[in-house]
Formats: structure tokens, sequence, C-alpha cells
């Protein structure tokens, strides 16, 4: 079904059946930086108005001490039975001792927003349920009070602490994945390269879902074309506004550690798994990074969502096409770290 779309929106639109009611009642989407300490109030509100489920998932708080004395928080979520107790930790598969594999996760929200509450947060439950796994979720600094490089340097740093206590976390240090959708799948994409570059931890997989990965989608549109800030879905505007808040003011082209585009050589990189939706302003981008992937020799799987937006999912969760996104990209991180389990296609 077509949708007559709104200013910026692709011309030729088509939003999915099953779509069409999610879509017609969205709210118009507001600027989230003219009050950005607002906003994050707002999706906290939300998020504590409807705690999630966290049946058979234990979580625990850690801060990481930086350069400066401040700390990192992280939150280690384990499948019950699997304490962290070293090598005779139990609950796992594939590895002596039963020690699990690990995902470090970074929450999206236009590098911005997007934390969640202590102990909440829905993704890192999920997967850790369904993988299973150790999973780590990064409370890394937000745009625009920390501009890059302070983001993507606390998701690395996360990595490194994560390596570096791998029997005491439960973990199978041999099988560690980055994953993250959104601005999380951008960040996830660019510790890859840096722990590749910096000799640093192994990588098993790389989950880039929707991923934000290039400061120049929307930059060859016109303002109108561009659209509005409150059109009803993430235009081409919106996201070069998430870049001028979380790039350094006056920076004329990116670093490949902000924006993994920009990176010249994408050989020796970990395999990836990529999923774009069809009505994203970065679907383009992210499709011509997993086809760059490809020809560099990095192993990739590519899934396009037809007649999605970004981040639709949040809206139309019991429809077909959320579950049938879901269970992909689970399936992919799945059979990435559990080789021997059935992948879910």
């Amino acid at each position: 079904m077509s949708v007559q779309p709104e200013a910026g929106q692709r011309s030729t639109m088509r939003v999915h059946p099953e779509l069409v009611a999610a879509y017609e009642a969205l709210p118009r989407f507001s600027d989230p930086y003219e009050d950005i300490e607002a906003t994050r109030e707002g999706f906290h509100a939300i998020l504590a108005a409807f705690p999630a489920d966290r049946t058979g998932v234990r979580s625990e708080r850690f801060g990481i001490g930086r350069a400066d004395g401040s700390a990192l928080t992280v939150e280690v979520y384990r499948p019950e039975g699997a304490e962290g107790a070293g090598p005779d930790a139990t609950g796992g598969a594939g590895a002596p001792g039963g020690a699990l594999p690990a995902v470090l996760h970074f929450h999206g929200g236009g590098f911005a927003l997007g934390r969640s509450l202590p102990g909440q947060d829905r993704v890192a439950i999920e997967l850790c349920r369904e993988l299973p796994a150790v999973v780590v979720t990064v409370e890394y600094r937000l745009a625009p009070e920390h501009r890059y490089p302070a983001g993507v340097e606390d998701c690395y740093r996360a990595l490194e602490w994560v390596a570096e206590r791998a029997a005491g976390l439960g973990v199978d240090a041999s099988r560690i994945a980055v994953a993250g959708k959104s601005a999380g799948g951008g960040l996830g994409a660019a510790v890859a390269l840096m722990a590749r570059d910096r000799g640093g931890p192994a990588l098993v997989h790389q989950s880039l879902c929707v991923p934000d990965l290039d400061d120049r989608v929307g930059a060859d549109e016109s303002e109108d074309a561009a659209g509005a800030l409150d059109a009803r879905v993430l235009t081409g505007r919106g996201v070069r506004e998430s870049w001028r808040h979380y790039l350094p003011e006056g920076t004329a082209q990116a670093e490949a550690y902000a924006a993994p585009a920009r990176a010249t050589d994408l050989s020796g990189l970990p395999p990836a798994h990529v999923l774009v939706c069809d009505l994203d302003p970065m679907r383009d981008a992210g499709l011509a990074y997993a086809r760059r992937l490809m020809d560099a020799g990095v192993p990739v799987t590519v899934r396009n969502v037809p007649g999605a937006w970004h981040g639709f999912e949040l809206f139309a969760p019991d429809t077909r096409v959320a579950k049938e996104m879901t269970a992909h990209w689970t399936g992919q991180l799945r059979e990435a770290l559990h080789p021997a389990s059935p992948a879910v296609v």
C-alpha cells in the first residue's frame, strides 16, 4: 500500500501493508535537541512506565576508570545460573567450563539519548536469554555535552575491560561480538575498526542493525527535500542534525572512527551482519558499507526489511514484520557465537 510521503521521505515511499496502521498513528517527529535534557527525561519516563521482564536474567553494574578520574558505567547481564565464577561458571555451551560468549551492546539514540534505566535494557535482556550470552551494555558519554571521540572511546574501553576480565565474568574470550542499532550500530562498526588497528581484543562478529555509519547521509538533499524535523519518521535532515551535534564543532570531514563509512581499508575486520530498512535514510549507506566489506574479503550477511522505516519495531512490535526482523538478527548473532546452533532465517 502506498502512503503519501511527508516532505523528505522517499518520493515513491511504500509502507509495508502490515505497518500502515502503525505509520498513520505515528506522532510528529520533533527536534530532540531543542531541549535534550527534557527529551531524555521523557524517554526515561516512558521506560519507567513499562518495566522490562527480567525473568531468568540477572545483572550487575560496574565502574571502569577513565584517565580523567571519571567512571564509565557498564551493566553485565547474565542468564541465571551463569554467575561469572570464572572457568567453572555454568550455563553456557561450546567452551570449557561452560563459559558463555559475550556481546558488547551499544544503544542507539543519535549518539545523544537512548540509555536504558538500570537493569532495564530490553535488548540486552532478550539477547541474554535467547542466545544465550553475557551481554554488556555500555553507558557511553552522550552528545552534545560529550562529542566525538568520547562515546566511541568509552565503547572501546568497555571491550578491553570485558576481554581483560573474561574469566571472572564467565566469558569465553574467543567469542566476543559487538552489536548495536542505529548510532549503536555505527559505534559497533567503529569499535571493530579500532580493535583491528590497535591490535585490541579479537572480535568474532559485528552485528550492525540499521547502522548510522556515514555523516554524509542527506548532504546532497536540499532543505525542502531533506524534510522537516517534525516529519513522522527519521529523514535525511534528522540524520544530519544528529551528526552536527556528535562531531566536534567545525569538523569538515569526519574521521573513520566517528563515521566508519569514511574508512579507506575494511580488510581484516570480523564477519558482519548488516540489517537495513527500506524507508530509512541510512539504508543506502548501510548497503554500501556491506558491499565494501564484501569487496574487502569480509564475510557479510545482509537483510533489508521492505516497507519499514527507521525504528518501526518500537511502534509495531507485535507485527510479523517486526518479529521476523528481530528473529533474523538475533539468529545471526546466535550462529556467530554458537556455531553449532541453527540460525534463524
